[in-house]
């Protein structure tokens, strides 16, 4: 008696289906009980701009993962160059063809570009969303009541990586912890034949020239409390002041003193010159432990920048770039999908297997050196920073990775280099200069 319900049941799906037309979905099932196939499959595109970190391994592994348990959706994975992503992006979305996902950098950059990202508060409930860190930085305004356009992939750091080998070769027992001890220890270094840090550019390529804005997040931090931070961003602090000056002039003097390597400017392997014992100290992103440690492992320590005459405040732990969904996707379901998945314990230990920090809550890196960076706020009580470059305005910020390798390189002075990032901002539309970085905006 039940078998024939059911198939009477089955037989008007069956015609139901007929009736409304359905093309592209499966035959109707049949007397012998066979259920209706699967949906289409869907074939969703995600542009991502992390050239050889770990951060791209995460990607592919999180996406394999994904249509594994979920066969009708297929993602197509497209890496573009890092040194002209927004723009292409950008262009993309004014023409509607560009990704249905795409990595996007949080903070100021997330508002800046937020007309072609979606609010995904109807999209992804709000109890999975609970389980990310940081959001704040991905909402409108900073605001997480009024939702989120990027669900972070990792737990990010800015941070200073040593080789231990060559801290025990020089007799440097410990890490500097101010700029004192990191002339001092720089100095020793020297004399023991070793270069004291290595600047370059590194895995993500971002530009010719090594990314200025790890140091210059540690130089602020070591000169700004995080409230007078938006001191930069609002014009309250000039970037001609003196305390950036200074900051500035003692970074350069790291050169200058022949601490760092003379090819700054033109270096392109940094890491690779680093874990093959060329440098004691390297000042990158948490994204390359994966490469360092994989090469280095016990003999790699980690340590925060210290820039500062007394003692450092913070450490720079923020969820730095996730994924989002463009506001003219044709897949938005689908989309959501994956952003929902990415939010789950399982994403998050595949985050942590590819080398990176994991955002969601909960989820542990097994990484020890990993371990120390979380340390350094959850044990010592440092200070969570965000990155400067993702709290600093974007005109600003191109402006500073032009001029701040000069400096360093000695081609520009400590003044005409902090005269350029105020000229920069200067030249702002006003809406990108209001009181708060909740004020920001692009017009």
């Amino acid at each position: 008696m039940k078998n024939g319900s059911i198939f009477r049941r089955l037989a008007a799906v069956s015609a139901a289906l007929a009736l409304a037309g359905m093309a592209g979905t499966t035959t109707a099932a049949s007397a012998s009980g066979t259920l209706p196939r699967s949906q289409p499959t869907v074939t969703l595109t995600l542009w991502q701009n992390y050239g050889t970190e770990a951060n791209a391994t995460a990607t592919d592994n999180l996406v394999k993962a994904f249509e594994a348990s979920h066969p009708s959706i297929k993602i197509n994975v497209v890496a573009q160059p890092a040194s002209n992503y927004f723009s292409l992006l950008q262009a993309a979305a004014i023409s509607h063809t560009g990704p249905d996902l795409a990595v996007m950098w949080t903070g100021l950059y997330t508002l800046q570009y937020k007309s072609y990202l979606q609010n995904l508060a109807s999209y992804v409930p709000r109890s999975d969303l609970a389980r990310m860190e940081g959001l704040r930085w991905t909402a409108p305004g900073f605001n997480t009541a009024a939702g989120t356009y990027v669900i972070p992939l990792e737990d990010q750091f800015y941070i200073g990586f040593y080789n231990k080998a060559l801290f025990a070769k020089a007799h440097v027992s410990q890490v500097p912890q101010n700029w004192s001890q990191l002339y001092q220890d720089c100095a020793k270094f020297k004399a023991a034949g070793i270069t004291c840090l290595y600047y370059g550019a590194g895995s993500q390529n971002l530009g010719a020239e090594f990314y200025p804005y790890y140091d210059l997040s540690y130089l602020m931090i070591g000169a700004l409390s995080l409230p007078q931070w938006e001191g930069l961003y609002n014009g309250k602090i000039p970037w001609t002041s003196p305390v950036v000056v200074n900051q500035l002039a003692k970074w350069q003097k790291l050169y200058s003193d022949g601490y760092t390597n003379r090819n700054v400017i033109t270096s392109i392997g940094s890491l690779n010159a680093f874990e093959h014992g060329k440098a004691a100290m390297l000042i990158k992103g948490n994204w390359d432990l994966a490469q360092l440690y994989g090469a280095m492992g016990k003999n790699l320590g980690t340590f925060v920048p210290p820039f500062t005459t007394t003692k450092m405040r913070g450490v720079v732990q923020f969820p730095g770039d996730g994924y989002s969904m463009t506001t003219y996707s044709q897949h938005k379901a689908q989309a959501a999908e994956f952003l929902q998945f990415l939010t789950t314990p399982q994403a998050g230990r595949i985050v942590a297997a590819s080398g990176l920090i994991p955002d969601v809550r909960g989820v542990s890196t097994p990484n020890p050196v990993s371990q120390q960076m979380l340390a350094f706020s959850a044990v010592d009580h440092m200070t969570k920073y965000p990155m400067l470059d993702n709290v600093t305005q974007v005109g600003v910020v191109n402006a500073g990775s032009k001029v701040l390798p000069q400096l360093l390189a000695g081609q520009v002075t400590p003044k005409a280099a902090a005269a350029q990032l105020e000229q920069a901002w200067k030249q702002l539309p006003a809406g990108q200069r209001g009181k708060t970085w909740a004020s920001y905006s692009a017009g």
